[in-house]
């Protein structure tokens, strides 16, 4: 029986982010994505020019208001979301979790904290990071933050694993049960590699794969569609870590390979059900 997810993000026409990342990789493994979108651009912001319109609240709360007289919201798995338009946006995005756990008890909501990152820092518009820390993730199951919003939505500086360990901890105090960080960088990460640093029941696991010379937007908001699916699946944190790393590693490397500056999602898709190379997650 496959899985229903409710997937709320930003829509892309061209390339690959927000729900033009995550559907796809999800619909590959199987899962059935009922995508709706909070905005509609031309192409994604890195690109420095788009256009097209940021929707209003009002449309996602329709969307799901007509998902629902569907009479299908018990048989969804889970919600998951990410880059918010506004804070008002966000709003309705975690209403349509709020009633789908409602109808579902078990459903998950995965909430992708899109704000920024290291070097640009915060690229969303006022109110959301606010939003985000102090209304959706304490109603969330699971987060995907990477190391710059974690470091903000905690105030806790990251320089080590146990600075990591500490900042993961807090943000599952406020929250979220299970939580991925999607980079860690410390002084102990080589210069080579990159690190994801899984963290539920009080357990912790640690993943190191090369640092790939590239940089392209879309690939944090498809690992959080994939952790969040085999963390469905297996109900573990350690072996969805593993798949999604995995997964996304390859993704990236094909992209690399092509010189491609979208991530190449549907090219290289045998990466998302059979990666190449298998990452192995330790306990820490």
């Amino acid at each position: 029986m496959s899985l229903n997810i409710l997937s709320i993000q930003s829509w892309v026409a061209y390339g690959h982010v927000g729900n033009a990342s995550a559907i796809f990789p999800l619909q590959r493994l199987g899962a059935e994505v009922w995508g709706v979108h909070t905005v509609q651009f031309s192409n994604h912001t890195g690109y420095g020019a788009w256009r097209g319109q940021v929707f209003g609240a009002d449309l996602v709360r329709e969307c799901v208001a007509g998902i629902a007289d569907r009479g299908v919201l018990p048989g969804c798995d889970a919600v998951l979301s990410g880059y918010l338009g506004s804070a008002e946006i966000g709003a309705a995005v975690r209403d349509a979790a709020l009633t789908v756990k409602a109808a579902n008890p078990k459903a998950l909501w995965c909430c992708d904290p899109v704000m920024g990152d290291t070097g640009p820092g915060i690229f969303v518009r006022p109110g959301i990071p606010e939003f985000l820390r102090d209304q959706a993730l304490p109603a969330a199951d699971i987060a995907t933050p990477n190391q710059f919003e974690l470091e903000w939505l905690t105030g806790q500086a990251i320089t080590s694993l146990a600075d990591a360990k500490a900042a993961i901890a807090a943000l599952q105090a406020k929250g979220p049960r299970c939580v991925l960080l999607t980079s860690l960088r410390t002084e102990a990460t080589g210069a080579d590699e990159i690190e994801l640093l899984a963290a539920e029941g009080g357990g912790f696991w640690r993943l190191r794969t090369p640092m790939l010379p590239l940089s392209v937007n879309g690939a944090g908001d498809a690992i959080a569609a994939l952790f969040l699916f085999h963390r469905l699946k297996s109900g573990a944190a350690k072996s969805a870590l593993e798949a999604a790393a995995s997964s996304i590693f390859g993704l990236l490397r094909q992209t690399l390979a092509a010189g491609a500056r979208e991530l190449q999602v549907v090219a290289a898709q045998a990466e998302i059900t059979a990666p190449t190379r298998r990452f192995s997650a330790e306990a820490c």
